[in-house]
């Protein structure tokens, strides 16, 4: 058994045998673009998925080709926080879509997950970038079963594979705990794990000029080797120029500078919005495996493990950045064999110096390391994604220390409530009153808790936290409970001051991020009651409907109403909004008889 993460073994013959057969896949016919095959003597299925070299297969018209994706077939890939939906290489989405719709993938897939098969997906090439929307596409489908079928039994392994999509995609993945089923095969010196970090403007007409040295079904001659090397060298400088740019930006950010120069550039020069995500195995070339989960390290490694480290060895790295890229069946059979795996968990233990003593206990991460030809700066940046890692989990700490602030806080708004519901004035009602000593208070508290989510919500807005944070039940739960509970008072706050005339209306101008968010968070991971949870915003709508004749918001009135029924059915909310003096009831009172007589809240409203 090979480990590749925490909890994660994957035997050895299965590796091999997605290897073989992803490369097997390059020799399909355009009709068939995949192929579907069970291993003997086991569970296991492999899908492996045709790789191409046509350009339109890799780039759309875009700078790099990226677009946002298409959040009805994968909704997970946002962030909560921000509500950012990620970005995913057009040309790549567009043949897995186009595969969905025109084969029996779909159906092969279910057939096989239903009968508990292991399902691996796996490509080589593009086809590695195939194979990671399936499996993506395929844990959309299984977040979606009732709790009791959510048992996922799949990997996606690719060899060579381009990157995918951008930042939100490791978040995502991270989030929602699929990050562990993703494992990517890296050679050394292969071009194509970094191309994508260029702009098609710089490699277009290089790529069409070496692309037949990288497809395995080609045959070129001797005098197409000259022109090879040739394009290969403007190629692989042109990427590495590129991944550079890529590798030293992220690195300043994740040391924290605040070079001026630096984002000065940034904004005139585009950078690629692609970033690795889920587990990279480093093939060092000398039957050495590097594990690396921390995608900031990946994107170091991709730059730095391929930099040239002298112009004399220019000629035999750049012909192994193509060689490279067709030898993963030997790689994975010698180095699978050897069973030399080093993790590169502990990023800000590694050595800085390639000269170790032998008895090191890091002597075996440092042979590695050198073999990948890290320098000192290589080094560094791989020790500055490590401390990054360290300081979001601090962070989360910090806000962990939080916790019980919140819940006294929100225990105190529960008092709150509670007495105003034996005066039979709602706590809403109350709030915007605002004349006892209980009203000022509840305000203390609202500010105080106020303080602590806004907090929170710019750490998630600047990913300083980690990201299995958004995913984490407990947090979820407070922040459903903080929203219901406090923001009524907000809402009471706004209208009490009138702000509405100045601003306009509260969810349109005056909604905080924090219960956007927070919102937001339920919304996604509520699989039981799917769709908006806006039950905290009731008093808002009842505010700017009052207001208003009642012919041109009738509608809209008619939705609340069936909306506010199923939240008090549920208990979301309380009978104080129909206490005799409650803004609701007078308001309700008001309207059109013929309206009253059918709606279901004459039963809870005494005339």
């Amino acid at each position: 058994m090979v480990k590749i993460g925490e909890g994660i073994e994957v035997r050895e013959e299965l590796i091999k045998k997605a290897c073989n057969i992803a490369m097997e896949a390059h020799n399909l016919s355009p009709e068939k673009p995949y192929i579907y095959k069970k291993i003997n003597g086991s569970t296991d299925v492999v899908i492996a998925f045709a790789g191409t070299l046509s350009f339109d297969s890799w780039y759309s018209n875009t700078s790099f080709g990226e677009t946002e994706i298409n959040t009805t077939l994968f909704p997970s890939l946002r962030s909560v926080g921000t509500d950012e939906v990620a970005k995913v290489n057009e040309a790549f989405a567009r043949r897995f879509q186009d595969i969905l719709d025109k084969s029996s993938l779909k159906n092969e897939v279910e057939k096989a997950m239903s009968k508990g098969r292991q399902v691996v997906f796996a490509g080589h090439s593009s086809g590695g970038a195939i194979a990671i929307l399936a499996a993506l596409w395929c844990l959309e489908c299984c977040r979606t079963r009732p709790e009791g079928d959510m048992l996922v039994h799949l990997y996606c392994m690719t060899f060579g594979s381009p990157l995918v999509g951008n930042k939100i995609w490791s978040h995502a993945l991270r989030r929602e705990n699929w990050a562990r089923y993703f494992i990517h095969f890296v050679m050394k010196y292969d071009i194509v794990p970094r191309m994508m970090l260029a702009p098609l403007s710089s490699i277009q007409e290089l790529l069409q000029a070496i692309s037949p040295f990288i497809n395995p079904k080609s045959q070129y001659s001797q005098r197409d080797a000259v022109a090879r090397s040739r394009n290969a060298l403007n190629f692989f400088m042109t990427v590495m120029r590129n991944a550079s740019s890529v590798a030293s930006y992220a690195a300043c950010n994740l040391k924290g500078c605040t070079n001026l120069l630096l984002e000065t550039v940034s904004n005139i020069v585009q950078l690629s919005p692609y970033i690795p995500f889920g587990t990279y195995i480093f093939c060092t070339g000398n039957r050495k495996l590097v594990v690396v989960e921390n995608p900031d390290a990946v994107l170091q490694l991709l730059f730095y493990s391929s930099q040239l480290s002298s112009e004399a060895e220019a000629a035999v790295v750049v012909a192994r950045s193509l060689n490279d890229h067709l030898l993963y069946t030997n790689e994975m059979q010698d180095s699978l064999e050897m069973q030399d795996v080093i993790h590169l968990n502990n990023l800000t233990d590694i050595p800085l110096s390639s000269n170790v003593d032998p008895s090191d206990e890091v002597a075996s991460m440092n042979s590695a390391l050198n073999d990948l030809g890290l320098s000192t700066r290589a080094r560094l940046c791989l020790r500055a994604a490590g401390e990054w890692e360290k300081q979001k989990k601090k962070n989360e700490e910090k806000i962990e220390q939080n916790k019980r602030s919140i819940t006294d806080a929100l225990s105190k708004i529960q008092e709150y409530q509670t007495k105003c519901d034996i005066r039979k004035v709602g706590y809403y009602d109350a709030f915007k009153i605002h004349n006892t000593d209980d009203d000022f208070n509840a305000n203390v508290k609202r500010h105080e808790l106020a303080g602590i989510w806004n907090e929170i919500i710019e750490m998630l807005k600047r990913y300083e936290l980690p990201d299995s944070f958004e995913g984490q039940k407990d947090w979820i739960e407070l922040g459903t409970q903080f929203r219901r509970q406090v923001e009524p008072l907000d809402i009471a706050n706004y209208y009490r001051h009138l702000k509405n005339e100045d601003s306009g209306p509260y969810l349109i101008r005056g909604r905080p991020k924090r219960y956007r968010f927070t919102q937001r968070w339920l919304e996604h991971f509520d699989k039981v009651h799917a769709g908006a949870r806006s039950e905290s915003c009731f008093w808002a709508e009842v505010e700017e409907l009052r207001n208003k004749p009642f012919a041109q918001v009738q509608d809209k009135i008619l939705s609340l109403e069936t909306a506010a029924n199923g939240w008090i059915q549920s208990s979301l909310l309380g009978d104080d909004v129909f206490f005799p003096e409650s803004t609701y009831t007078k308001w309700w009172k008001t309207l059109p008889t013929q309206h009253k007589q059918t709606s279901w809240v004459s039963r809870k409203i005494t005339p």
